[in-house]
């Protein structure tokens, strides 16, 4: 489902140059804007960031899309749907547009860094469109629209190689008080898997400098934020290319643990080769990084691991989660896994089962293969959707099946949990994630909001448990 954000602002990987922002900067205001995300945390970091310019040039949130004068629209190129999607809202958007003169639209992120000419060829009452090398570029195209200037011959995506992560806006001015925050440490990627767009709409990788990351969870924190999930395509690959010299990701867990006010620290998403030794001793040993890895496997099988240009084995991935269940006894651990990629047997998928049944992951975001246009594996030839679909279904029903297994394992168990707000289902209950990344509703009022509360589960379900609070709230976080 996509992810609408009006909201407010972070530090990005664009160079943003302070004295050309501060010729556009506003006081008064002007318009409102909307922010349309699709796709992962970093597209949601992105749509931060384009909340930050339009504040800072005048415009406020919007409360929905048709209200606003300035629409963008943050797309999303991992797969096809959320491609269909943002080409389905620009076709609903064309008649609105069309009687609203005064809006402006812009499409941004990894299709409008891939797909611009087509973008512009479909839909040609778009008024700009953004690569994500250019977020910084979007107050100056909003101010040109707005003086009705057409400049889609003049737009070029530059390539990512060379972006600065130095002399950024700061991420926690103006911005809401959050309990919890992402916070980007890492841009691009370097691995050139054969499925994924990433290398080519992010770039190559860059790490921010450390001390720009603890100084933006320090003032996090001191607003009221308990926990941060650190961001990265592969997040533990982090600090290889800094000019500080290299700094493991373990070293940076260790320095944002001496963050005052913080209390949690979560990472998203590892690779499994580059999980060490030191990453396994910290989720041990420092009580702020919470006993969760969310570690791909794609596959289970060693020649669908080298067709997707995945750099571990089998053996590998399995050796990682059995030193980490041995060091961190009740970890969780949850994964990615692609069925029906190109190629891919019956004996293949098998495998992949057999991993799946073995490791048995407390939870899995599953996907059906989808061809990404300019990669590698887009190129072979193509299983049936029939297929992909059936071998899908199978998947689901095993790691369902697991999933229950594992959460009936909690029930009579107490665990700490960071209380995040009231059900959405039910307003009498709350709901929280336990440091293991269970979601736990248990009863209580809107007063515990903010708090950490120990609970023991009572009742376990797919989606995670049902609980009871044992012990009085602990901390207070906002």
């Amino acid at each position: 489902m996509a992810k609408r954000y009006p909201i407010e602002p972070i530090v990005s990987d664009v160079l943003i140059r302070p004295a050309e922002l501060a010729a556009l900067r506003s006081s008064t205001v002007r318009g409102t804007f909307f922010v349309q995300t699709w796709g992962c945390q970093m597209n949601e970091e992105d749509s931060e960031q384009m909340g930050l310019y339009m504040r800072q040039i005048g415009f406020e949130p919007a409360a929905s899309l048709r209200e606003a004068h300035v629409v963008l629209l943050n797309t999303c190129s991992v797969r096809k749907k959320p491609e269909d999607k943002a080409f389905s809202l620009l076709g609903e958007l064309a008649p609105i547009k069309a009687g609203r003169p005064d809006m402006v639209l812009g499409v941004c992120g990894c299709m409008a860094q891939l797909r611009a000419d087509e973008i512009r060829r479909r839909a040609p009452h778009v008024d700009f469109v953004v690569g994500t090398a250019q977020i910084a570029q979007i107050p100056g195209l909003v101010e040109e629209a707005l003086q009705r200037r057409r400049f889609a011959k003049r737009l070029h995506l530059p390539e990512r190689k060379g972006a600065v992560v130095t002399d950024l806006p700061v991420r926690h001015v103006g911005r809401k008080t959050k309990l919890k925050a992402f916070v980007p440490i890492q841009y691009g990627c370097d691995k050139f898997c054969t499925f994924c767009i990433v290398p080519t709409t992010r770039g190559r990788e860059r790490s921010r400098p450390t001390e720009d990351i603890v100084e933006e969870v320090a003032k996090l924190a001191a607003q009221g934020t308990r926990e941060v999930t650190l961001l990265g395509q592969t997040v533990n690959s982090y600090g290889k290319n800094l000019a500080e010299g290299r700094v493991p990701f373990s070293r940076l867990l260790w320095r944002l643990a001496e963050v005052e006010g913080l209390e949690r620290i979560r990472y998203t998403s590892p690779y499994p080769r580059d999980f060490r030794a030191d990453l396994i001793e910290a989720i041990r040993d420092c009580p702020k990084v919470m006993e969760h890895v969310h570690l791909p496997l794609q596959s289970g099988d060693d020649d669908m691991l080298r067709s997707m240009r995945r750099l571990y084995t089998r053996e590998g991935f399995l050796s990682i989660v059995d030193e980490l269940r041995r060091t961190v006894p009740g970890i969780g651990i949850t994964t990615d896994i692609i069925v029906g990629f190109p190629g891919e047997t019956q004996e293949q998928f098998e495998a992949t089962l057999e991993v799946v049944e073995r490791v048995r992951f407390d939870g899995a975001f599953m996907f059906i293969y989808s061809p990404r246009p300019g990669t590698p594996a887009a190129e072979l030839p193509q299983l049936t959707y029939e297929v992909k679909n059936a071998r899908l279904q199978q998947l689901a029903e095993l790691q369902n099946r697991v999933s229950v297994e594992i959460n009936q394992t909690y029930v009579d168990r107490e665990m700490e949990v960071l209380v995040e707000g009231p059900s959405p289902k039910n307003p009498t209950m709350l709901q929280g994630f336990s440091r293991e990344f269970k979601m736990v509703h248990f009863p209580g009022d809107a007063s515990l909001v903010g708090m950490t509360v120990i609970v023991r589960a009572i009742e376990a379900r797919l989606w995670g448990l049902i609980a009871q609070p044992v012990v009085s709230p602990t901390r207070r976080s906002l």
